[in-house]
């Protein structure tokens, strides 16, 4: 069986692709790893169109239940190792020990967290060290953490946090956050929230679990803190590997895509974070998620009409 159209992945993009794919009537699948994706993982949303405070437990909720409501098939818990194009322009995924194949591919793969790579880091992960505040932070109740990044995902972190532990300290390696000034004043007004600039995390340390971490301060003095959970939020790696030799990425593994969100590979389409877009937001993804799939309807228009 070939399929028209194959979306790899499951979160804002994939899902907005889906969605349009199922209205266009086409013969398609999505599949993921996990849907909901890095939307699931995602704190307290406050710059989603139409809903002024959600999250993204529930916002992910919403998107795969509006999925589903068109009965479009999708495989969940199906990692792509590979994407190959036949002779005849079809292109076949690998997945596991099988094989699917279609006329059109979306990748719409998202990131996943990059690592601070400093000693403890492996050993404690899953023991208090941690890259989702969503997912592990409700463990972490009445206890002393640490959040460690400068963007809005360590603020949203810390923000979170700060209604869970005891206290919280935001380790920031920077002068100053970068992100969204809201998010900066609310952190700053929070009383249990201790922010330290230019501190570069230099160990993670602990028994059988994390007890503390360790910092170079900006005179480079070495500083410990006594610590029971670390939050490591310092930015994300695109999730790209699976892309054929030939589609292009620029200098951070990002498919290069172009307003059409069509790669330099005819047939293969990318949307969301795992491409060179300037912006990673969730209402971004699902725009570029609606032009992947439009784009892509139109692809497979013409290779009816040149037959």
């Amino acid at each position: 069986m070939i399929h028209d159209l194959i979306i790899i992945g499951g979160s804002a993009a994939g899902i907005t692709s889906g969605i349009y794919a199922a209205r266009r009537g086409l013969k398609f699948k999505l599949i993921a790893k996990d849907l909901g994706g890095e939307v699931a993982t995602s704190g307290e949303i406050g710059n989603w169109p139409g809903m002024p405070k959600t999250d993204g437990i529930e916002l992910a909720r919403l998107f795969k239940e509006h999925l589903a409501s068109y009965g479009s098939e999708i495989g969940e818990g199906v990692y792509v190792k590979k994407i190959t194009k036949a002779d005849d322009g079809t292109f076949s995924l690998e997945i596991d020990s099988d094989q699917i194949k279609a006329k059109a591919v979306i990748i719409s793969t998202g990131v996943h967290p990059r690592e601070l790579n400093v000693p403890g880091e492996k050993d404690f992960r899953g023991r208090g060290v941690t890259y989702c505040t969503t997912c592990d932070g409700p463990l972490f109740g009445g206890k002393v953490v640490a959040t460690i990044g400068g963007g809005n995902a360590a603020m949203e972190s810390g923000l979170m946090m700060s209604d869970i532990a005891s206290k919280v300290y935001v380790i920031n390696k920077n002068v100053s956050f970068k992100g969204e000034q809201v998010l900066i004043e609310n952190l700053a007004k929070r009383s249990n929230v201790e922010i330290i600039y230019e501190a570069l995390t230099t160990e993670i340390v602990g028994d059988k679990f994390v007890n503390g971490i360790r910092y170079k301060d900006k005179n480079g003095n070495t500083i410990d803190l006594v610590v029971e959970g670390v939050f490591v939020h310092i930015g994300q790696i695109p999730n790209s590997s699976l892309a054929p030799d030939d589609v292009e990425k620029d200098a951070y593994g990002q498919i290069k895509v172009n307003a059409r969100c069509e790669t330099n590979v005819p047939g293969i389409f990318a949307a969301g974070d795992v491409t060179n877009v300037a912006y990673k937001q969730i209402v971004i993804a699902c725009g570029q998620g609606c032009i992947a799939a439009l784009s892509a309807v139109e692809y497979l228009n013409r290779l009816v009409t040149e037959k």
